[in-house]
Order: C-alpha cells, then sequence, then structure tokens
C-alpha cells in the first residue's frame, strides 16, 4: 500500500509560485520562470523531506522578482517559511542593479556563510539549479553566456560561485553539494 503523505503546504506554496512568477521568462532560456523554482524544489527533496524547507524552496525567488513581501509570505506561509525566503533574497541597493551587484552578492555570501542548515539547503537546491542552466549553457555558447547578465564578466561569476562552494561547505558529502562543487570546477577552471 502506498504511504499518503500531506504536501498540502508544498502543493500551496507551488501554486502561490506559479501565480506570482506568471509570465516570466527564465534569462535567455524560453521557459517559463516557474522552472526554475520546480527544479529547486527538486533538489532540495533529495536533501530532506521537511514540507517547511520544500515550500521555501518553490517561493525562495517571490521576494526578490515579484511584488510579494516578506508580510505577504508570512501571513500567507508562516514566519518560518518567510524567513528562509528572505534569507534567498537580495537586499535592495539604490541605483542600476549591475552597479550594485558585487555589494548585493557580497552581502549573500555573508549572510550564507552563517546561515542556518535550512537556509543552506533552500539556498543550495537555488544555486544548483542556477548551476545546472549555466554549465549547459557554457558548454553551448561558450564566453557568449556571460552577456546574459547585467555583470557580463566571467571572472566575476567565478568568484560568486567559488565563494557560494565555500558557503555551502556545511553540506559537503550531500550528493547536491557534490555536484555543485564539480559543476563550479568544470564551468570556472583557470
Amino acid at each position: 500500500m502506498k504511504k499518503h503523505i500531506d504536501t498540502s503546504l508544498l502543493d500551496h506554496a507551488i501554486i502561490f509560485a506559479v501565480n506570482a512568477h506568471q509570465g516570466v521568462e527564465r534569462k535567455g532560456k524560453g521557459l517559463p520562470y516557474i522552472v526554475h523554482p520546480m527544479e529547486a524544489v527538486s533538489i532540495v527533496a533529495t536533501m530532506t523531506t521537511d514540507q517547511e524547507l520544500l515550500a521555501a524552496a518553490a517561493l525562495h525567488d517571490v521576494i526578490e522578482d515579484t511584488d510579494t513581501t516578506y508580510d505577504d509570505l508570512r501571513r500567507e506561509f508562516g514566519e518560518r517559511i518567510a524567513r528562509l525566503v528572505s534569507a534567498e533574497s537580495d537586499i535592495e541597493v539604490e541605483g542600476p542593479r549591475a552597479d550594485s551587484w558585487y555589494q548585493r552578492k557580497q552581502v549573500a555570501l555573508d549572510r550564507l556563510m552563517t546561515a542556518s542548515h535550512d537556509v543552506k539547503v533552500v539556498a543550495l537546491g537555488d544555486k544548483l539549479s542556477n548551476m545546472r542552466a549555466i554549465a549547459h549553457d557554457y558548454a553551448a555558447v561558450g564566453d557568449e553566456l556571460w552577456q546574459r547578465f547585467a555583470v557580463k564578466e566571467r571572472n566575476a561569476h567565478a568568484w560568486r560561485y567559488r565563494q557560494l562552494v565555500k558557503a555551502l561547505a556545511d553540506l559537503a558529502g550531500l550528493d547536491a553539494y557534490e555536484e555543485f562543487r564539480i559543476l563550479v570546477e568544470k564551468v570556472f577552471k583557470p
């Protein structure tokens, strides 16, 4: 007999994320944006069955990329999920996003270095999904890939992803972390 689990929270988070990201395309991919959060959920599911962590993975970009606020998430999903999603969101900085890129990424890296295990699990779902896309596209188009981003220097992305490997090192030994580390080494080898 199949074991039934309560996925109502995750189901609600997925529907919420689908609606929040409706009509948005994944950068340079021609795919609906929601494909990325769903892949993040799939990755997080290899590390935990905690429905709140899975829900946070589905929602991880809604504060940063949509009109959804922290308070919206807290009301809809509770404090823990709102905190997890907030921890995955870039800080707001005045001026053009490209100009503040290093500052935003350094703040995010500093936060991730000292983050809880749960925050790191959600972050790894996001970062591995991104790294898979980068590795695939880099193999196809090479250094043209970096032109899709606000910051177009390969070395900037290499710096960030190598720092992410360090920040997530608490998860070493997990298949998702090892895949992430290997893809970073492969794409950003000297």
